[in-house]
């Protein structure tokens, strides 16, 4: 497999590196706004730039990602910190007349984890119905599908989004999507049924529900654990002038309940909600996106209290453009300040022996400042000030410091 996509990887430069000189400079510049008005989260997958292949239907592009840090944790610390987090890869081409593809390789922490995120063939049959069928992203929530991390103004993926929900989760799968607008209004959705979550979600060394632990079984992208397909359904309502509201819902049955036609187990689903908003504030440009979400999963009564049946939690991102002028010859560079809220509660309820609340939850401030020479480069400084609890909500630990990192598509 590694093989495969290192093969991958080299004829796609190779093409990126025979067309350079036919590149019509325009491919990269940002989108208009009166389009942009018309592009919902769900597009980000094909809102990126990219690169023509001389005079074929294929297009690449991607974006890296890096980082400096240095945490502290209760004291002690690990020291000075170089991260190579993630390349990604995407290639999409126009088959035919309302006939795409695209696909998406990431390469995260040097090549150690080489993941398939998105690789679909889209069908239109008509701008409200079209039919995607491939690897997909589940639209739950707005991070999963929009995680690119030029467009952050922070060199951390929020919390609830990779901790609690298990962004970027990608599977196998087939379904419908459309969207319809009409003046400043305009609608979207999609409908998908795929591969779903296993006993992984409860049989993790993290030893808690813990939704990401099923990213490492990639027998996922080959085969259902329960046998019963994983649905994920999104309606998103975009007002040009209010900004965009997205409802979401995922939920199957992740256990395996019968082996050979007989029944070991009742069936247990798993059940996410997410709400998930954005605007920007006309005449300041301040920029405000959030998610929130709820998780049910269905535990084994053997199971310890430590295992939580509800987990909640969400962020808010808040980013203030304070320059925007040419610097350093950068025409329309921008200076930007911005601050993360987050919180997650790994375990809601009560102690059954005691009536007291049950801990392991976690809260985060992450100030930061972003200076950004064009739309699609961003380099960002960030300060993160955390606390974290354990089930038994002791004093909590606490941890601090600074990230630094950069972002671009290429």
């Amino acid at each position: 497999m590694r093989l495969k996509l290192t093969l991958f990887l080299a004829i796609a430069f190779f093409f990126y590196a025979n067309c350079f000189a036919q590149i019509d400079p325009n491919l990269l510049k940002r989108v208009p706004k009166d389009t942009v008005k018309n592009i919902l989260n769900m597009d980000a997958v094909y809102n990126r730039p990219a690169l023509n292949i001389n005079k074929t239907p294929i297009s690449i592009g991607g974006y890296v990602e890096m980082n400096w840090q240095k945490l502290t944790t209760d004291g002690v610390s690990e020291g000075h910190q170089f991260q190579a987090r993630r390349l990604s890869i995407f290639m999409s081409s126009a088959i035919s007349k309302r006939v795409k593809f695209l696909s998406e390789i990431e390469f995260e922490d040097g090549g150690k984890e080489i993941a398939i995120e998105f690789a679909s063939v889209d069908v239109e049959f008509d701008p409200l119905v079209n039919l995607r069928a491939g690897i997909i992203l589940n639209p739950i929530g707005s991070f999963n599908q929009n995680h690119d991390g030029p467009k952050w103004e922070f060199t951390d993926r929020p919390i609830s989004s990779t901790q609690m929900l298990p962004d970027t989760f990608s599977n196998a799968g087939a379904g419908l999507f459309g969207k319809k607008y009409t003046k400043n209004w305009m609608f979207g959705y999609e409908a998908y049924l795929s591969g779903s979550f296993d006993n992984s979600i409860i049989e993790n060394t993290e030893n808690k529900t813990f939704l990401p632990a099923a990213k490492n079984n990639p027998e996922r992208f080959e085969e259902i654990n329960s046998g019963e397909p994983l649905f994920t359904g999104k309606i998103a309502l975009r007002n040009n002038k209010i900004g965009e509201l997205g409802i979401s819902y995922m939920g199957g049955i992740y256990n395996k309940f019968q082996d050979e036609g007989i029944v070991i187990d009742k069936k247990r689903r798993v059940a996410v909600f997410a709400l998930d908003f954005n605007t920007t504030l006309p005449k300041i440009k301040t920029f405000i996106t959030t998610e929130f979400a709820w998780i049910y999963v269905d535990v084994p009564e053997t199971y310890s209290q430590q295992f939580g049946n509800k987990q909640k939690g969400g962020f808010i991102d808040i980013v203030q453009p304070i320059l925007t002028k040419t610097i350093l010859g950068w025409e329309k560079a921008t200076i930007n300040i911005a601050c993360r809220l987050e919180y997650v509660d790994w375990n809601v309820g009560k102690f059954k022996e005691t009536g007291g609340n049950i801990g392991e939850d976690v809260w985060s401030i992450m100030p930061a400042i972003s200076f950004r020479p064009t739309s699609q480069t961003v380099i960002r400084l960030n300060y993160r000030y955390l606390k974290q609890r354990d089930i038994f909500s002791n004093p909590p630990s606490i941890t601090d410091g600074f990230n630094m990192g950069i972002s671009s598509y290429f």
